[in-house]
């Protein structure tokens, strides 16, 4: 590994997510999946990127950390017009959020916490995202063969919506995926 700083770590990914889970197969690090149930909630009063980074620190505070572990967890919401957009609910709603989405910018956050026994650290990225306009044709087809019903903003820009929908994208593709990749592997070489 780049970093042999890592190999005193056993390293826990706190993500059901296999898009995540992809993304540290892919960084060449030795790693276990532990995921809990945990409360997404957050004060009404938090806006924006502040949404995601108190969800992935209590993601981590549900955890008990060992000495020798390094825990990772994360979040991602989509930001529109002054709201969050999380996964949603059922078909219905992810009509919905598409429709609103179509022929307009959104930005996608997410946040990662690296927690240790002693503290944690916070990393945050933003990617804005534009659509073209969806039909409702594009939307039920996208719906009912790609099922994005796992996902934040109820699309997944790797899958059939993104190659036909977006036409512009400022920021880190692999955020809007889920993981801010680059910031992650930088912050993980960095340990000491």
């Amino acid at each position: 590994m780049f970093n042999k700083n890592l190999d005193k770590y056993k390293i826990i990914l706190a993500t059901g997510s296999p898009r995540r889970q992809k993304f540290f197969k892919e960084f060449g690090l030795q790693f276990e999946i532990q995921i809990m149930d945990i409360d997404e909630s957050y004060p009404d009063d938090l806006k924006a990127e502040k949404i995601t980074e108190h969800i992935a620190i209590q993601k981590a505070n549900a955890y008990t950390i060992a000495k020798n572990e390094l825990l990772i967890t994360s979040d991602t919401i989509v930001w529109f017009e002054d709201q969050a957009i999380g996964k949603p609910k059922d078909y219905d709603d992810a009509f919905q959020i598409l429709k609103r989405l179509s022929n307009s910018t959104h930005t996608v956050f997410t946040s990662v916490c690296f927690a240790t026994h002693t503290n944690k650290h916070l990393i945050t990225d933003k990617t804005q995202v534009t659509f073209s306009t969806l039909t409702d044709e594009m939307i039920t087809y996208y719906l009912d063969h790609f099922k994005p019903f796992d996902k934040a903003g109820a699309y997944g820009i790797q899958e059939w919506i993104g190659t036909v929908g977006i036409t512009t994208i400022d920021g880190n593709y692999n955020n809007i995926v889920g993981f801010p990749t680059q910031k992650v592997f930088e912050y993980l070489m960095s340990l000491k």
